[in-house]
């Protein structure tokens, strides 16, 4: 029985970002809404959102580029 460590290590890293991304937003911005109120948690879930558009921009950037070196060999 073989175990892909590779595949064990992406699926970890997937996991661990997932679970970061969910404490920021949900946990982050529910504080802000908590002690400051709705407009203030408005704002921020705002601001959280507009951060992650060129965040995932660099991601698909580079999930493509990956996708393409991979065909070339």
């Amino acid at each position: 029985m073989s175990i892909d460590l590779r595949k064990y290590a992406k699926q970890t890293e997937t996991r661990l970002i997932l679970g970061f991304l969910v404490l920021v937003f949900i946990v982050g911005d529910g504080l802000i809404f908590y002690f400051y109120g709705t407009g203030a948690g408005v704002a921020g879930l705002i601001c959280l959102a507009s951060v992650m558009v060129p965040v995932s921009m660099v991601v698909i950037f580079l999930w493509i580029a990956e996708k393409a070196v991979k065909r070339e060999d």
